[in-house]
């Protein structure tokens, strides 16, 4: 016999480092910093939506499930804690992160220890954007 006739064909493993589908959604996150995400997310795994305040924010959540809500550090209508509270409060609990240009071990260290996923400093950078995103989404079940 040839040993081809040994070689088992196996199925296939899902790759468990493939991209989780992202549902985005930015709160407050200014036209060119928004531009910039769509540009580093890819698609069709990948899916924005945009709030430009808090009071717009919990609407969309409603509507759109998404696993993942970045935001600014401020907002006009309260900060990233507020938007933490509201998240928390609903039946669905996206992940969030913080954007920051100020961003430090002590903010980054409130965020976690409040509930909030990560910290994302600005000026972003695609891949670091990328990994961040896309492990908050593999986060919510």
């Amino acid at each position: 016999m040839s040993a081809s006739a040994y070689i088992e064909v196996l199925p296939k493993r899902q790759n468990v480092l493939a991209p989780a589908p992202v549902r985005l959604l930015t709160v407050g996150i200014g036209d060119a910093d928004h531009s910039e995400l769509a540009r580093f997310l890819p698609e069709p795994e990948s899916t924005l939506y945009r709030a430009s305040a808090r009071r717009e924010a919990l609407p969309l959540i409603r509507r759109h499930w998404p696993n993942v809500v970045m935001c600014e550090q401020f907002l006009g209508d309260g900060t990233w804690r507020d938007l933490l509270d509201d998240i928390q409060a609903g039946p669905h609990s996206p992940m969030l992160i913080v954007c920051s240009l100020l961003a430090d071990d002590r903010l980054w260290a409130e965020v976690l220890n409040i509930g909030g996923f990560d910290v994302l400093m600005k000026p972003f950078h695609a891949k670091e954007v990328n990994r961040v995103v896309h492990m908050a989404a593999r986060q919510v079940r």
